[in-house]
């Protein structure tokens, strides 16, 4: 059973639905919002880089282990989202991992649109490479940057460069023509995302002339032969629940190893408000232990 502060945070986004019926910036201050009132511990370092134009803030809870890193890539639907509103949930996963986390503040559609923001991502990818063995990096993200991880997957093998040890995606949006059943199916139960949200920023992101199924778009449709581990998490009340399983069933076809898990009766990334509920932190922790078995 959910907790009670799972259930009045469940509730709450019921009254208050994310649409774009009020516009872009509306969209994205409410969405920028969510994190305000998350308190961040004293003892979390943060210091900003600037890698080749892309922003990033390196953030590290005491103790990190020198020579690893996590490279974390926000949701936000392609359209929203800021490093700054995942200074909780980075450093909780910088703390329970023991890992510094790198985290990217990739260029935003519609005023960046493919592939701008997959073009960052391997910005970061290279300039970490210089520091880091491809084996102590692991790439994670969540929503659209689930989708981001694994198209910066893609794009790594096909620029020929190492992979990292690992990925870890929280509630993957992996296929933005939206084909899966749970799209309808999950309607009525996920009061986080809905259809007319997901088409304004799937085309936002692609532009007018995209292609949604182009691969680096929609990794849902690549061929996935030689990918790492992938971890995938995801909820079973959201409207992306088929967009884990199918792609963790494709992955599974291609040889990958992944590893999907089905969160009964959560919502879209419901690690991103650990701070309100304990499933949040409980799956922080699940994390931090399916990176701590492989590095």
């Amino acid at each position: 059973m959910p907790s009670e502060a799972f259930e009045r945070l469940y509730e709450l986004f019921k009254e208050f639905p994310l649409t774009p019926n009020e516009g872009l910036e509306a969209m994205r201050i409410a969405y920028n919002g969510m994190a305000d009132k998350f308190a961040i511990k004293d003892d979390i370092k943060f210091e900003a880089v600037d890698i080749d134009g892309v922003r990033a803030e390196m953030i590290s809870a005491p103790y990190c282990i020198g020579d690893k890193i996590i490279m974390y890539l926000h949701g936000g639907a392609y359209v929203m989202g800021t490093i700054e509103m995942y200074y909780d949930m980075a450093s909780r996963i910088s703390r329970a991992a023991g890992i510094k986390v790198i985290s990217v503040n990739y260029r935003l559609a519609p005023e960046n649109k493919f592939p701008a923001g997959l073009d960052d991502s391997i910005v970061v990818y290279k300039w970490l490479l210089k520091k880091y063995s491809s084996k102590d990096i692991i790439i994670m993200g969540d929503s659209a940057g689930g989708g981001l991880t694994l198209a910066t997957l893609l794009k790594i093998r096909s620029l020929a460069l190492k992979m990292p040890l690992a990925a870890v995606c929280l509630s993957p949006w992996t296929d933005l023509a939206m084909t899966g059943k749970s799209i309808i199916e999950k309607a009525e139960v996920d009061p986080i995302l809905n259809y007319d949200l997901l088409k304004y920023c799937a085309d936002s992101y692609v532009g007018e002339d995209g292609d949604h199924c182009d691969p680096f778009v929609s990794p849902f449709y690549a061929d996935l032969t030689g990918l790492p581990p992938i971890l995938i998490m995801v909820g079973e009340r959201e409207i992306l629940l088929d967009d884990s399983m199918r792609f963790a069933k494709k992955a599974e076809f291609y040889g990958v190893d992944v590893t999907l898990v089905i969160a009964q009766e959560m919502t879209h990334v419901w690690s991103f408000f650990a701070s309100v509920i304990n499933e949040g932190q409980q799956a922080i922790e699940y994390i931090a232990d399916y990176i701590q078995k492989r590095i």
